[in-house]
């Protein structure tokens, strides 16, 4: 009779994955795969038509939203989400908490922008709105699930 031993899987889980690596690589590749997964949902917005032209508050007219805006949105936005992440997971007593109770509340305030954008068609300040809750989507649980593997 012979006895086999188990051997140890190969494949690490996503959790396991996302818990060996820093917060910051996590972040960038959170924040990766959020703005491509909110351009694409802006590219699907443009062919249904939506107007991608939007104002800053103060502007005298909308601008073209350009292919590639939302990508860089994201990005430019997020890089402010990994900070705070690395500070949380540095000084937080519970970071994951913490980052998702702020970025949560950071996201709905976010909404105030597209609402008020001044000559804005309101399709498009819909899309800008619920591109921020896509973004955010995608990354924030990626990030909150990294810092919860976080030991003291």
């Amino acid at each position: 009779m012979s006895v086999t031993t188990p051997q140890p899987q190969a494949q690490q889980t996503e959790s396991g994955l996302l818990s060996t690596r820093p917060v910051w690589l996590v972040g960038i590749l959170a924040t990766l795969a959020g703005a491509v997964v909110t351009e694409a949902f802006a590219l699907v917005a443009r062919a249904a038509g939506v107007p991608m032209e939007a104002a800053s508050p103060g502007a005298t007219e909308a601008a073209e939203i350009p292919v590639g805006g939302f990508f860089g949105g994201v990005v430019f936005w997020s890089v402010a989400g990994i900070v705070l992440a690395v500070v949380l997971a540095r000084w937080a007593e519970q970071p994951a908490r913490t980052f998702t109770v702020t970025t949560v509340a950071l996201t709905a305030l976010s909404l105030a922008g597209p609402a008020v954008a001044p000559d804005t068609a309101t399709s498009t300040q819909i899309v800008l709105a619920v591109s921020h809750v896509v973004a955010a989507a995608v990354v924030v649980p990626l990030l909150a699930r990294r810092l919860s593997h976080v030991r003291r």
